[in-house]
């Protein structure tokens, strides 16, 4: 208000856009409280390059999350197979009874690799439920476990504020091998699929308010496969997470993406990797953009540097994926997949360190527990990280085309971290990183796209200055971090 006071309105009506030549300038609103009314007018910014948003920003600086991967088939000791999960239900889902769950050890485990954000899969294809649901008859309401009152998600959220990660959440509602539902759509005709179309679809938009409403703040909402458009007959999830979760990361539906998923289950992407990309979407399966997967995802890898939207990549991996395996739920006798330090750390690099937000697939046991191997190595991985780039040799920052960066004396480095200033976009188009050797300069390692982060590793060297010298920039290049390391690593 004009003294400097709050209004909490009762309700906002009558939204209008003025338009200037065809641009939108202004949004005003009648704004209600009790009896008084008031016009609100709202200047509308004007974006001439993509930049992100709130939620992407948090997102890109999380760099390294986890998703925790929990289902039916957990229980019933035999390996998984995604196809037939997709179709087969689960015989008896009372063998669902973690009798040692304890999702404390879950979080901190991620928080010992450096993760800044968790998810939970709160429904997977086999279509149950992790929580108290109210409209889906398929949770955890229906077991005898803890007399059909636990409630998992509740718990993880919980176990999130504990060790300070932020949660999220995964729902699975592009399949549901108990209801029927493979690929967004009920099996039947006619009818009678019209009309189980039109329930499920009700029901999974009522799950959706359920995680909004019941949890608190969620940091990102993960639809398994995508959610697809509701002109396409699929459920109308992205108005239910904008109302309830203002500050919640969308990914994804044929509407909307604020996010892309990197092209592998890898744990890396390409190089170039631009946040930039040529849609607002990404879609999924029939209603998947063009070009998407043409040139072996291509342009899911890299982006578009030219692109109008602002959608960053994801890199995602199975920590148990390592020599021919590739699991993200927890199977009997797996522990020799679990990947080695030194595979981790090349992930990081090409993931975090080529501008992308790395997420680790987690699996918990049939006793609801992360196995100690899995703890030891997440532990082990975080370490790591903190070793070798928690403290800097130098750190600068600077606007312009040309950065120098003094030593205080002659000193061994060969690893560069350089990170734009994202809020003003990406700027950086090609560059070329020089350390001063006995006098003179010699090339230590140049690229293209920085992003939020880009780590470069070079052969060891010995110098007094380095300079950072961008070739090609789109507007004034923004670098709010040129940090240079001497990292030690392990012998083979």
């Amino acid at each position: 208000m004009a003294d400097g006071s709050q209004l909490i309105p009762d309700k906002l009506e009558r939204p209008f856009i003025y338009h200037e030549n065809g641009k939108p300038k202004v949004l005003s609103l009648t704004v209600k409280k009790d009896n008084e009314s008031y016009s609100i007018f709202i200047p509308i910014k004007e974006n001439k390059y993509p930049v992100p948003n709130k939620r992407q920003l948090a997102w890109q600086e999380a760099e390294l999350g986890v998703v925790f991967h929990y289902d039916l088939h957990v229980f019933d000791g035999v390996k998984y197979k995604q196809g037939g999960n997709r179709i087969d239900p689960i015989p008896d889902y009372q063998i669902f009874n973690p009798k040692e769950l304890d999702t404390d050890q879950w979080v901190k485990s991620a928080k010992d690799a450096g993760a800044k954000f968790a998810i939970l899969t709160a429904t997977h294809e086999t279509g149950f439920a992790l929580y108290q649901s109210d409209v889906n008859p398929y949770s955890l309401k229906a077991l005898k476990w803890k007399e059909g009152k636990g409630d998992i998600v509740a718990d993880f959220v919980a176990s999130c504020k504990k060790y300070g990660i932020k949660p999220g959440i995964y729902l699975g509602i592009r399949w549901n091998s108990f209801m029927g539902v493979h690929d967004f759509k009920v099996n039947g005709e006619g009818v009678f699929r019209e009309n189980r179309q039109k329930w499920y679809n009700k029901m999974v938009e009522g799950m959706v308010k359920e995680i909004c409403t019941k949890y608190g703040d969620l940091f990102e909402i993960w639809f398994d496969g995508g959610a697809d458009h509701p002109d396409n007959g699929a459920p109308d999830v992205l108005p239910i997470v904008r109302k309830y979760q203002p500050n919640c990361l969308f990914y994804h539906n044929r509407q909307l993406a604020e996010a892309r998923w990197g092209g592998s289950e890898s744990g890396t992407i390409g190089y170039p990797n631009w946040s930039t990309f040529p849609y607002i979407s990404i879609g999924a399966g029939k209603s998947a953009q063009k070009d998407i997967y043409k040139n072996d995802y291509k342009l899911l890898k890299e982006g578009d540097k030219n692109g109008k939207f602002w959608v960053p990549a994801m890199a995602d991996a199975p920590l148990r994926g390592f020599n021919g395996r590739h699991e993200w739920f927890w199977e009997p006798g797996d522990e020799a997949h679990i990947f080695p330090v030194e595979n981790l750390m090349e992930m990081y690099y090409k993931s975090v360190g080529r501008n992308s937000t790395l997420i680790m697939g987690l699996t918990p046991n049939p006793d609801g527990l992360m196995p100690v191997p899995d703890v030891k190595r997440l532990k082990e991985w975080g370490d790591e990280i903190k070793r070798r780039f928690q403290n800097p040799i130098a750190s600068t920052s600077a606007k312009g085309k040309k950065i120098t960066l003094k030593l205080n004396k002659k000193t061994l480095i060969n690893h560069i971290i350089i990170q734009e200033d994202i809020t003003k976009g990406e700027r950086v188009r090609t560059y070329i990183v020089e350390g001063l050797v006995n006098g003179k300069w010699k090339t230590l390692t140049k690229g293209e796209s920085i992003g939020h982060k880009r780590i470069a590793q070079f052969k060891t060297v010995e110098v007094s200055k380095i300079k950072l010298k961008i070739l090609k920039a789109d507007r004034e290049p923004q670098i709010k971090n040129l940090s240079v390391y001497n990292v030690i690593t392990p012998k083979k």
